[in-house]
């Protein structure tokens, strides 16, 4: 009887009417929202991982160092990142630039590296496992977990995204932002699987800093609402500093953004205090990073910081001051003692001029003065039609954004003017930064797109009215034309994000997502059917195969930079030279040995006590169809195109050039000079024999015109009967041991 009281009808009801009190009231366009920001962001996740198809791997580079530096501090302690490297020197990576070590401080940003580390942690703590695959290269669960972090990292930023959008255009646009974010191609080539380097977590924090840093400013907020995104502006901005060299980027827009604004009249207090409290807290976490120091605060960049703080108090200053006259006298004066300071600390060299990238963004000839920079293919100039590719039909609703923001100079609008303008020149300044300009072209292209259809919605929304025969004509005609509007943009989104290139059978943005990592695709620049794994079996093997790196063994390999980090990481041996680029002194040394003689070549590795080195080369073999015999032609993909820099980059060294090594021919035709192959000189350079002899040995099964003295073959990745081609080249990774006496 008792049990049927307690589970009585009227109890029941009871007890379901008390759930009422959970029910939260959602509204059918909040849930509508809600619904389509969840389906853009699994959309961006998914775009993500469409690399997956070629292997798990990181892809380029840098992202095997940070991978390192991750693995380092989830072993070691997050806090242990400086230390605990080697035993000669506890602070030095000795299995990088051998002998002289890598100072992990003061050469690399921690951001990355412990945001990744933190999030592993906390994923283990909740029962996550990484352990995904037993391929010795990648059984590591930290590595796994680096692979898959960058695709995280995009999601949340389109995330972001829309909060940044909504604020400046509304829902409608932080919509349309997030959605053209999650398919930028340029976005997603830095946060697709595998691309974990600082970018993944630069653009973020970019984007976070804006959102916080535009909400600080509002009249509109209490002081303390104001000082508290302040602070999140300044936690932003340190982060962004403690994680990416690009933080300038963001700094240097803050900084013309408030002058703007105390040009526009439109200085308060609250702009002063969000200004303070934001540089405050960055800068103190700046200088804190190793890497960074206090030498930081004398930067030209911080320098700008400091004079428009100045100035900013000079405004609250001159606002207790009542008579125009004396306000004039002591702005002027203000100004005039602000100018001449900054002429004397530079002239005393109390200045430290940006470094060598950064004014070879402000200043593109510049780098003509540094090959090294050159060399790195992503530090070249941007060529204007790579900005129709990554944005499609969007390239053309950017300058109708411009017109919208510049109509209407709101803050927000001021801001996202200098955003989109500044990133323009510089991602045209250097291809790599057309990472930058893809926010801001998303801003701008969905604030054109919501301003464009608003009126056209507004006519569609409305219920017709008709009083008269000439009103109702003219609403019908206005609904009609607002359809057809709607239509047409719709169409104009399908030419980018929908229908195929001429060149692929994939939309423009899928074609760019689905691609290999690099490394999957053997470092060259095709869509392999499946994984090449010239590179993945060479790694392999020198990590099982070659005998243990200093101190506990002699294996140190001499490798153009391009490779370094992949050998240090993946191959698990000592090198010279990385993707660091840190000391171009034993670049060119490098550099010189490859153009030099082998004679010339054995006695700068013998500075370095090196053991073996690596070359990498694609070629075709080709049959004259007359007579049969069959030539080897090179391809560029690798070594055979990288050579020249190794020539120029030794130029200081050999007193010539890439053309000394090179054979030119009139053209009987047009007078032009041919480049029509090696001379007597490159002929005997051991960047070209020790490529020629791989090429012949694996086409021929033995080498036809190149003898070796000092080098003897320890490993190739393509055997002599049947060598794998891809994209109608064949890769070919050698390894080669150094014989000192012959």
């Amino acid at each position: 009887m008792k049990i049927r009281r307690v589970f009585s009808r009227e109890k029941i009801v009871e007890i379901l009417k008390s759930f009422k009190v959970l029910h939260f009231p959602i509204s059918h366009s909040t849930l509508v929202y809600a619904s389509l920001i969840s389906l853009i962001l699994f959309l961006a996740f998914m775009v993500r991982l469409l690399p997956l198809r070629w292997g798990f791997y990181l892809s380029e580079f840098d992202p095997h160092w940070h991978y390192r530096l991750t693995k380092h501090m989830v072993d070691n302690g997050l806090l242990t990142w400086t230390s605990g490297w080697s035993m000669a020197d506890p602070s030095r990576d000795m299995m990088s630039w051998y002998p002289w070590g890598r100072d992990v401080a003061a050469t690399s940003f921690p951001g990355l590296a412990l945001t990744a580390a933190v999030f592993y942690q906390i994923a283990n703590a909740l029962g996550l496992s990484f352990n995904f695959f037993a391929n010795p290269l990648i059984s590591d669960p930290v590595y796994n977990f680096c692979v898959i972090f960058p695709v995280i990292m995009g999601t949340l930023t389109c995330l972001v995204m829309y909060f940044l959008g909504k604020d400046i255009g509304g829902k409608q646009a932080g919509l349309f932002s997030a959605f053209f974010l999650a398919l930028s191609p340029s976005f997603i080539g830095r946060t697709s699987l595998g691309f974990f380097d600082d970018e993944s977590v630069g653009i973020f924090a970019i984007l976070l800093f804006i959102l916080f840093f535009l909400r600080s400013i509002e009249p509109e907020r209490s002081l303390k609402n104001t000082f508290v995104y302040a602070v999140a502006t300044g936690l932003s901005l340190g982060y962004i500093s403690a994680s990416w060299g690009a933080s300038r980027y963001p700094i240097g827009m803050a900084v013309l953004f408030v002058f703007i604004l105390i040009l526009l009249r439109r200085y308060s207090s609250r702009l002063l205090l969000s200004y303070s409290t934001t540089f405050g807290i960055a800068l103190f976490i700046s200088v804190n990073v190793p890497k960074i120091g206090l030498r930081y605060l004398t930067e030209t960049t911080i320098l700008a910081v400091s004079g428009i703080f100045l100035l900013l108090c000079l405004c609250e200053v001159s606002r207790f001051i009542k008579t125009f006259k004396m306000k004039t006298l002591f702005v002027l004066g203000s100004i005039t003692f602000l100018a001449v300071a900054i002429l004397l600390l530079s002239h005393y060299g109390y200045v430290m001029p940006l470094g060598t990238k950064f004014e070879a963004v402000l200043n593109p000839f510049e780098r003509l003065l540094y090959p090294l920079v050159q060399s790195v293919q992503e530090h070249r100039p941007a060529a204007w039609g790579s900005f129709y590719y990554d944005f499609g039909i969007g390239a053309f609703f950017v300058p109708v954004g411009l017109f919208f923001a510049m109509r209407t100079p709101t803050n927000r609008n001021v801001f996202l003017v200098i955003f989109g303008l500044t990133s323009i020149y510089f991602a045209g300044s250097m291809v790599r930064l057309v990472l930058l300009m893809a926010p801001a072209f998303c801003l701008l292209w969905a604030l054109a797109l919501v301003r464009l259809i608003k009126p056209f919605t507004t006519v569609l929304k409305e219920a017709p009215i008709i009083p008269r025969r000439k009103m109702r004509f003219e609403a019908y005609v206005g609904k009609e034309f607002g359809g057809v509007f709607l239509i047409i943009m719709f169409l104009l989104l399908t030419l980018t994000f929908v229908l195929p290139t001429q060149l692929s059978p994939y939309p423009r943005v899928f074609d760019h997502a689905y691609a290999p990592t690099t490394i999957a695709a053997g470092s060259m620049p095709i869509k392999p059917p499946e994984p090449v794994s010239d590179w993945i079996d060479t790694l392999k093997w020198m990590r099982d195969e070659l005998p243990l790196s200093p101190p506990y063994g002699p294996t140190v390999v001499a490798s153009w930079w391009d490779y370094g980090y992949w050998i240090t990481t993946l191959g698990n041996k000592t090198t010279l030279t990385d993707n660091g680029t840190f000391n171009s002194t034993q670049i060119r040394q490098v550099a010189l040995m490859f153009m030099s003689t082998e004679s010339e070549a054995i006695e700068i590795l013998r500075k370095y006590d090196a053991t073996h080195v690596v070359v990498f080369t694609t070629f075709y073999p080709e049959q004259d169809e007359n007579t049969g015999e069959v030539f080897i032609n090179e391809v560029g993909w690798a070594d055979e195109g990288k050579w020249r820099w190794m020539a120029r980059i030794s130029e200081p060294l050999t007193g010539v050039n890439d053309t000394a090594y090179r054979r030119y021919e009139e053209d009987p035709e047009t007078g032009a000079l041919q480049d029509v192959g090696w001379n007597e000189r490159g002929l005997n350079t051991v960047i070209y024999k020790l490529m020629r002899y791989g090429q012949e040995v694996t086409v021929f099964g033995e080498p036809q015109s190149v003898t070796l003295d000092h080098f003897e073959k320890a490993y190739f990745s393509q055997a002599g009967d049947s060598p794998r081609s891809y994209g109608g080249a064949i890769p070919l990774v050698c390894v080669y041991k150094i014989n000192y006496e012959t």
